[in-house]
């Protein structure tokens, strides 16, 4: 399940690219599988083995075109490991929302990115997310949870301040604003809940057959109701 669009963050042979806070993985492995060179960072080190092994799979598999490789680097993103202007691009999925101090995050982003570079930021969207804080506390309190809540506006004026260019938005997971509402509803760790239990095998099942009727629907809501606002900013040619 990807956030960003590649389309609009476009990865190939000779690219590096920095997956910052990578969570499971999911959009490394896409950048690995279309030839670029990616650095998947986490602070978690039982992720990033996984990540690892993946990769491994992925080239056992031949799912790695030739000259591609993928690493895994542990570390914060408010004090990362990497040389100044060292990536063609940037990935941030879901990680400034967990970070209290997110300008030293922004500011480091800007710094390991090249000049001319290109980072995909995404974050949850401000009324989906706001549902969900005030169904249920627990959803943003928990250890490691959210500690803010961004408008589109906020976010664009703290990267404009770190120095980035603004450039195009969207938003994605239209279909899963409803289940982390129905989620916060029935209590957020409550995951034997029928109603949630059910509203996640519709989500596994749409995310593995991706049928039609569910990708027009997605495509409807993802304006009005889409769990995550993903936003394209530019680091200034030198």
């Amino acid at each position: 399940m990807l956030t960003v669009d590649f389309a609009r963050l476009p990865v190939g042979p000779g690219v590096r690219v920095l997956d910052l806070g990578c969570g499971g993985g999911r959009h490394a492995f896409e950048v690995l599988r279309r030839g670029a060179d990616v650095v998947a960072f986490d602070m978690d080190k039982s992720e990033l083995d996984d990540v690892a092994a993946m990769f491994v799979a992925m080239d056992k598999g031949g799912e790695v075109p030739l000259g591609a490789t993928g690493e895994t680097v542990q570390g914060t993103a408010l004090d990362m490991p990497f040389e100044d202007d060292g990536f063609d691009r940037v990935i941030a999925a879901e990680v400034l929302e967990h970070i209290p101090d997110d300008m030293t995050a922004m500011r480091e982003i800007f710094r390991v990115l090249k000049p001319g570079g290109t980072a995909a930021i995404t974050v949850p969207s401000f009324l989906p997310e706001r549902i969900c804080w005030a169904l249920d506390e627990a959803y943003h309190t928990a250890p490691g949870g959210h500690v803010r809540i961004y408008t589109l506006a906020e976010l664009s004026a703290k990267l404009k301040s770190t120095g980035f260019e603004i450039g195009p938005h969207h938003h994605a997971h239209g279909l899963h604003a409803p289940y982390w509402w129905i989620k916060c509803a029935v209590g957020v760790n409550n995951d034997d809940h029928p109603l949630a239990k059910a509203y996640h095998e519709l989500l596994v099942w749409d995310i593995m057959k991706r049928p039609a009727a569910t990708r027009i629907a997605e495509t409807l809501l993802n304006p009005v109701i889409g769990k995550s606002v993903v936003l394209y900013v530019r680091k200034p040619a030198a």
